[in-house]
């Protein structure tokens, strides 16, 4: 009931700001007549979420497009094509290109809120501020999905939001860039989220650590990563059975203990659902009524990932169920996502940032930053491993527990540590930014699937949309390579 009041309220807000989000020109709306109250203000930073919720980009399509990456999951259809590792036909090009609409269309979005905001009248400094870093995290969050995917990218601002020609900046640039909103963000948002599905400080923390990982800079990754656990504001949910993890994924779920930034969805009111449950199932399983695309599959013999995954881990059985159309008997589909009262979309939420991401990344920030692991490291790895074997995260178990003298080695304790987050992060499209991040993308793909990857296949291409607009862009000249 929670996670639905949430929703019909943001979709009151999104309505009272329809004009902003519909216009060509939103910016133009007369300053007088909006962003004047803290009503408009939270209008305007509801309309950030709507580009990025969509089937289109994360409600569906974004994590189709990673998860087909990963080593463990092949593609079908329209998707079959991912299975190449040699780039993007045209069909996937133009999805990818109406992701980069949707993350740009949020990012002006956020642009207006930090334009306009600070001429409303009657509003406290500090509460402004609160709004202010609530876009500017936000704003942060979509230029970190662009440059992952598509390296240097434009960086429009509040400043430039109306320059149609705009060169693409550095890679180096748009970090610079996300790292200065994401401080200023962090220091000024609520320790508690403004509603559900909006960032807390912890958040904007919990982004930040990631941004420092995939800049290398494992140092201050880990000490923010640390800062969230130290807090002890999150924990694990305990689990004892596998469908426990129905307490973490589930379509009821409003959330939890380890929430830290989600994308909040509902099966009501209509258009508020999460469309990825639609992707992974297959029609009649029961896991989603509505149908499914079966999109995507895995094989239980044939695939290392899922061969080698030890079937007492409980995550295996949450995450997978076999289902034969065609491809032998021993063919698996993804269940994590599950609704089985879904009437159009799911009700589940959409784990951006959860407390076990952040175990794993504090647990493999100090092997990186340091000459080796540690028994703090280890226990924040075993933290994770215990729940996923149904014991207490808490309590040390020597029939699971990793002992830091067999992965004493940095190196050996990183593998290990990204090991488990592929089967802790299964199906959440995780997985493959984190083998680009460490360069290991190639040299996995090749002994999960066989397949060698072109270096075209690891950036996507700037759309169309934008080279026919925007002049400053060669589109031969300045395209990733490849394309």
């Amino acid at each position: 009931m929670m996670k639905q009041l949430t929703l019909l309220i943001l979709t009151a807000l999104l309505m009272a700001s329809c004009s902003d989000v519909l216009e060509e020109k939103p910016q133009s709306i007369a300053a007088e007549v909006f962003y004047k109250t803290p009503a408009e203000i939270e209008a305007g930073l509801n309309a950030i979420y709507v580009p990025i919720r969509r089937g289109s980009t994360l409600g569906a399509l974004y994590e189709c497009q990673h998860e087909i990456y990963t080593e463990y999951l092949i593609g079908r259809g329209s998707h079959a094509p991912l299975n190449d590792y040699t780039g993007l036909d045209q069909t996937n090009v133009t999805r990818v290109g109406d992701m980069w609409a949707a993350f740009y269309e949020s990012i002006r979005n956020a642009n207006i809120v930090i334009e306009r905001a600070p001429l409303a009248t009657g509003i406290a400094p500090a509460q402004l501020d609160t709004y202010l870093a609530e876009a500017r995290c936000l704003r942060a969050l979509n230029y970190f999905y662009l440059v992952r995917n598509w390296d240097g990218v434009p960086i429009r601002d509040e400043k430039n939001m109306d320059a149609r020609e705009l060169a693409r900046n550095t890679r180096e640039q748009v970090y610079d860039f996300i790292v200065a909103d994401l401080q200023w963000a962090e220091t000024r948002l609520p320790d508690k989220p403004r509603q559900g599905g909006t960032p807390s400080r912890w958040s904007a923390k919990a982004v930040l650590a990631d941004v420092f990982m995939n800049l290398h800079q494992y140092d201050k990754a880990r000490d923010l990563a640390g800062e969230i656990i130290t807090s002890n504001k999150f924990s694990l949910v305990n689990v004892t059975v596998a469908d426990d993890f129905e307490k973490l994924f589930g379509a009821d779920i409003s959330s939890s203990t380890e929430e830290i930034f989600y994308l909040k969805y509902a099966r009501v009111p209509s258009g508020q659902g999460f469309s990825y449950p639609q992707y992974c199932h297959y029609p009649n399983s029961g896991y989603y009524p509505p149908g499914g695309f079966y999109t995507f599959y895995s094989d239980s013999e044939a695939n290392p990932f899922v061969k080698n995954w030890d079937k007492n881990d409980l995550r295996y059985t949450f995450n997978w169920y076999p289902q034969t159309f065609g491809l032998g008997n021993t063919t698996i589909l993804l269940k994590k996502f599950v609704d089985k009262q879904a009437v159009t979309a799911g009700g589940n939420d959409y784990p951006m940032y959860r407390y076990a991401d952040i175990l794993l990344f504090y647990a493999e920030c100090v092997a990186q930053a340091g000459a080796a692991p540690n028994a703090d490291a280890m226990e924040k790895l075993n933290m994770v491993r215990r729940r996923a074997y149904g014991k207490n995260p808490l309590t040390a178990d020597a029939a699971v527990d990793f002992k830091l003298a067999d992965y004493s080695g940095k190196q050996a304790f990183i593998d290990l540590v990204v090991h488990e987050r592929g089967y802790e992060n299964c199906g959440e499209s995780k997985r493959w930014l984190d083998l680009k991040r460490l360069g290991i993308a190639e040299e996995i793909v090749q002994a999960g699937k066989g397949k060698t990857m072109t270096q075209r296949h690891l950036l996507w291409p700037i759309p169309v949309i934008e080279t026919n607009y925007n002049k400053a862009i060669d589109p031969v000249k300045d395209q990733n390579p490849g394309y």
